[in-house]
């Protein structure tokens, strides 16, 4: 009985000991909680900022990227714009010295043009209508303000280019020789420069341009078969091959 007195007082004492203990320590447990709180908070924060400033240096890596491109494309730029101005420069050259290369043409394609008329006069006789006609337009554009030097130019080394490849080539075309009564009408052979000759469709006329004489004469009939030949082939009727043309030996000059 006295023991159980004893503990009873003994546990009195301890309830009495620890209610004032356990409201010791309370502000102490509270101030580690919201501390513990503060610490989550600020690690919060420093996770935030952490991904911030890695999002704000990977904007800045790329505006780097961005702006190391333009400055490439600038300086791209400005080579091409350098490139133009010296293009530029030539053409403004180019220019001054078309207009100079135009006043020195002008007399040149003046001659050009006059010569040729006396090229075609001087010439075999062949296919006179288109040839005179030709020479009669390039008298003709000198005087006409609507066309250009490039164009009076080029449509006079056109006439020329022509009248060289009549000299590498062969035609057979239709026509008449002489006038009025003594007008007959049949086929021409031309062989480059070197022979202008004539057939009547039944082979009864056959003749041949003189130049000595500056007309046409009477050609041995022993070239007929030559000359129907060489009208079939110009005509691309047969095969290209070799016939005779008789040719005047060349003259010595004195």
């Amino acid at each position: 009985m006295k023991r159980a007195a004893i503990l009873g007082s003994t546990a009195v004492m301890l309830a009495l000991v620890s209610a004032p203990a356990h409201a010791q320590f309370k502000p102490a447990l509270d101030t580690s909680q919201q501390t513990q709180r503060d610490t989550a908070a600020s690690q919060q924060r420093i996770d935030q900022l952490d991904e911030q400033t890695a999002t704000l240096l990977n904007e800045y890596r790329a505006n780097l990227k961005q702006l190391e491109a333009a400055r490439r494309y600038n300086a791209s730029l400005n080579r091409n714009i350098e490139a133009q101005n010296e293009e530029i420069t030539r053409l403004r050259e180019d220019i001054e010295n078309v207009e100079g290369l135009q006043r020195a043409m002008q007399p040149l394609m003046e001659d050009m043009a006059a010569r040729f008329g006396d090229l075609v006069n001087a010439d075999l006789p062949f296919k006179v209508e288109e040839r005179s006609s030709r020479a009669a337009r390039l008298a003709g554009i000198l005087d006409n303000p609507s066309m250009s030097a490039a164009q009076r130019y080029r449509l006079i080394v056109e006439a020329y280019q022509i009248e060289n490849e009549f000299g590498r080539t062969i035609s057979a075309y239709e026509g008449t020789i002489g006038q009025g009564e003594n007008a007959l009408t049949g086929e021409f052979l031309q062989v480059g420069r070197i022979a202008l000759m004539f057939k009547t469709p039944d082979d009864s006329v056959l003749k041949i341009y003189d130049r000595t004489a500056g007309d046409f004469v009477d050609l041995n009939r022993s070239y007929l078969q030559d000359v129907k030949f060489g009208l079939r082939m110009a005509k691309e009727q047969t095969a290209p091959d070799i016939f005779f043309v008789p040719v005047k030996p060349p003259a010595s000059a004195q």
